[in-house]
């Protein structure tokens, strides 16, 4: 990690993306876990968000992703109404090589010893059945299955709050929320996207899909043999002609210099984190005519999940929070028109707003 101090200290203590609370960086040799744990603020109340396990090609990737993703929760638990900050974590090596109990209860010790400034749940690479594990060594762990005391899968109300931001989208575009008749391109059809489908097509929406595995591909095909088709790739599938929304809903990075100008969606909508590659994107979207949603909105569903299990985990009483987020979504729009900015940068403000008018916990 020799460059760490060129890189992320600079983001962590000079640059505008940073302003982070506390970076934990974590190892257990007996285990082999190497992980990250970044708040950026608990200003709305304890920490909130994911561990992401992934095979990072450094640890300096690997630090800057955590910091890029406990910002992004910042920014999502706000919008969210939630009386959460955000932080998130990363664990560094591929689930399918390393993951065990062991290093599972390892990494739950060192989120308890953060005394309940930040709560963790699943992300990519983690699941219930994860978090359970983690559960044993951690109290300040959601997204657990109902048999431990948690609500189980959270990606159920992510893909709803995705298709609440698509209804809005559709509302504020077309002035109608319907999206029957609607050709809809989903790259991504894992933990939320395949969810997501099962939505749309309840509304009568065409669907066209693509993902890197062909079993989950297959899943949805066979599932439904009307209404649904397959592309190779994502590059085919955002030049798709009659496009209406494109919906990332896989890893982040999605919409950047090369993407965008080839675009035939008039919507962006998708459950993906930090689907814009870099700063001027989202004006770029904006210039091309293209309505963006910006993801830590629509994507919220998981998040509003997990935080009720803090509280003894109703699902009704989650639905309804989720069904906000088309609300939420249309007063981005508004605001976006009102100040002639692009919707991601008007979800910032109002995201920010927030934050400074709460009081610090103490």
């Amino acid at each position: 990690m020799t460059d760490v101090s060129d890189g992320v200290l600079h983001t962590l203590f000079r640059s505008d993306q940073g302003g982070h609370e506390q970076v934990v960086l974590c190892q257990d040799r007996a285990s082999g876990l190497k992980a990250v744990i970044a708040l950026h603020s608990t200003a709305l109340g304890p920490a909130l968000g994911g561990t992401r396990f992934y095979p990072y090609a450094s640890e300096e990737e690997a630090v800057a992703d955590a910091l890029n993703l406990a910002r992004g929760m910042s920014y999502k638990n706000a919008m969210a109404g939630l009386d959460h900050g955000g932080g998130k974590a990363v664990i560094i090596g591929d689930p399918e090589r390393i993951k065990t109990e062991e290093l599972l209860l390892a990494y739950g010790r060192f989120v308890a010893s953060l005394g309940g400034r930040y709560v963790t749940a699943c992300d990519v690479g983690t699941y219930v059945a994860d978090m359970d594990v983690v559960a044993r060594e951690c109290r300040w762990t959601t997204g657990r299955s109902p048999e431990n005391g948690g609500a189980g899968d959270s990606s159920v109300l992510t893909s709803y709050g995705v298709y609440q931001g698509m209804r809005a989208a559709a509302q504020h575009l077309w002035g109608d929320p319907s999206l029957r008749d609607r050709k809809v391109g989903i790259a991504g059809v894992g933990k939320v996207g395949h969810h997501l489908v099962e939505h749309l097509r309840a509304e009568g929406a065409e669907i066209v899909i693509t993902d890197v595995r062909e079993d989950a591909v297959r899943r949805i095909l066979d599932r439904h043999p009307e209404g649904v088709s397959a592309v190779a790739d994502t590059e085919t599938l955002i030049r798709t002609e009659g496009l209406d929304i494109y919906a990332p809903c896989a890893l982040g990075g999605a919409l950047n210099d090369a993407t965008v100008p080839v675009l035939t969606a008039r919507v962006v909508c998708g459950a993906a984190n930090n689907q814009l590659a870099h700063p001027g994107v989202e004006k770029d979207l904006a210039d091309r005519g293209i309505l963006y949603a910006p993801d830590y909105v629509v994507n919220a569903g998981g998040v509003i999940q997990v935080a009720d299990e803090l509280h003894g985990f109703d699902f009704d009483r989650c639905k309804a929070k989720a069904s906000k987020i088309f609300d939420t979504t249309l007063a981005i729009f508004a605001r976006a028109k009102e100040d002639g900015i692009p919707p991601a940068a008007a979800a910032d403000r109002i995201a920010e707003q927030r934050m400074a008018e709460a009081r610090p916990l103490r």
